[in-house]
């Protein structure tokens, strides 16, 4: 299931690559080991989704609670860390539970021990960058605070555009199982919403509008899961239910067919000379 047997970042990363935050975060939170997507039109869904949802989000803290903190945003980032640190592996014991039937743990100990690596990795740059917006605020030096606020400014869109990449490839569970990312991506969203339906946190809005907010992230996510799973099953032959050792041989890109190359050679002559002609005699 691995794309590439090299290094993390498949030797993408360059020296100059560091003074764009959104390039390191591409190498380091879409590894070279997570396999190439199989249908790109669920690609663009994912991608919608993702755009979506961060527009919501913003919307909500800038136009309706009438202030963007990013302190605020950074600590639900960390609060979001956490329950992905327990639901994730959770959801994929569960899995393994399921799968027991039709193959081993052992046979995808390497893409679990790496997608949990790159889970951990996530969550520890969101640590470190709560724990320097916090050094910093508590600062009263003007050097610290200009060298610092540059750091952050890195770290704040290395950790965007990271987030963005591990939503599309869920910490590279595709690599374990195709349909994972899917399933994980609709448990975590029903999970988040729930605590605000129970707790009637509708974040400032109307009845009406709170609740199309709040179920409008997992009812989407979901519809965009089953659509991915529908096609993996109906086009691949893959099953969520079904072991990853057990699933037919995902087949690799059809090679294009060469090109059309006129005959070599002089096209085809008769034969020269008249045959009419009397010979003399």
């Amino acid at each position: 299931m691995t794309r590439t047997s090299g290094s993390w970042t498949g030797g993408t990363l360059r020296v100059r690559t560091f003074l764009k935050p959104h390039h390191v975060a591409r190498a380091v939170f879409h590894p070279a080991w997570i396999p190439q997507p199989l249908d790109p039109s669920i690609e663009r869904l994912k991608r919608f989704r993702v755009i979506a949802g961060a527009v919501a989000s913003v919307g909500v803290y800038t136009v309706v609670e009438g202030g963007f903190e990013i302190t605020e945003l950074l600590e639900n980032a960390l609060t979001a860390s956490a329950v992905l640190l327990v639901l994730t592996p959770l959801t994929v014991g569960v899995m393994l539970f399921v799968w027991r039937r039709t193959g081993t743990v052992r046979q995808l100990r390497v893409p679990l021990l790496n997608s949990l690596k790159l889970l951990l990795l996530f969550i520890g740059c969101v640590v470190a960058t709560v724990v320097l917006v916090q050094w910093t605020n508590g600062s009263n030096s003007m050097l610290t605070v200009m060298g610092v606020g540059l750091t952050m400014m890195w770290m704040a869109v290395f950790l965007v555009s990271g987030a963005i990449r591990v939503s599309g490839n869920f910490f590279g569970t595709a690599a374990v199982h195709r349909c994972l990312p899917a399933l994980l991506a609709t448990v975590t969203s029903w999970l988040m919403a729930i605590p605000d339906l129970v707790t009637g946190d509708l974040h400032g809005l109307s009845l009406t509008l709170g609740i199309v907010f709040i179920l409008g992230a997992p009812v989407t996510v979901t519809a965009i899961a089953l659509a991915e799973a529908g096609r993996l099953k109906r086009r691949y032959g893959i099953r969520l239910e079904v072991h990853p050792a057990s699933l037919p041989p995902v087949p690799g890109p059809v090679p294009p067919m060469p090109p059309v190359m006129p005959p070599t050679g002089l096209p085809h002559v008769p034969p020269q000379g008249n045959p009419y002609v009397r010979g003399s005699g």
